[in-house]
């Protein structure tokens, strides 16, 4: 199964746009939109949308967000992948690393991984 992404509404707009303007087949949804969650989903429920529409999520939010994964997984729940953006990286080194996921990788072998883009 191709990977699918859901972004975080914390993170800039610009960033989807950067990634469709390399790949417009890509996947990818942004809290807030019609087909995500509503701006302001508490992290639990995000978490929980996550699991069940098989979207990695791509974040900054590196304060609440692990508490509230530690306690998902200790639910017995599960992610298809948490991808966290480093803080100095350009959109466009952003944008091609989730391409190279998408193009390179199935959504199985990022379950309940945790990782850093840009990869290095």
């Amino acid at each position: 199964m191709k990977v699918r992404f859901l972004l975080d509404e914390n993170l800039s707009p610009r960033l989807k746009l950067a990634i469709l303007r390399l790949n417009p087949h890509l996947d990818v949804l942004r809290v807030g939109e019609s087909e995500a969650p509503a701006l302001g989903t508490l992290d639990p429920d995000i978490l929980i949308y996550l699991q069940s529409s098989q979207r990695i999520l791509l974040t900054d939010n590196r304060k609440s967000m692990p508490q509230h994964l530690e306690a998902h997984w200790a639910c017995g729940g599960f992610i298809w992948g948490l991808f966290w953006l480093r803080p100095k990286a350009s959109l466009r080194e952003l944008a091609e690393n989730i391409i190279l996921i998408w193009e390179t990788t199935e959504a199985e072998e990022w379950k309940d991984q945790l990782i850093w883009i840009p990869l290095q």
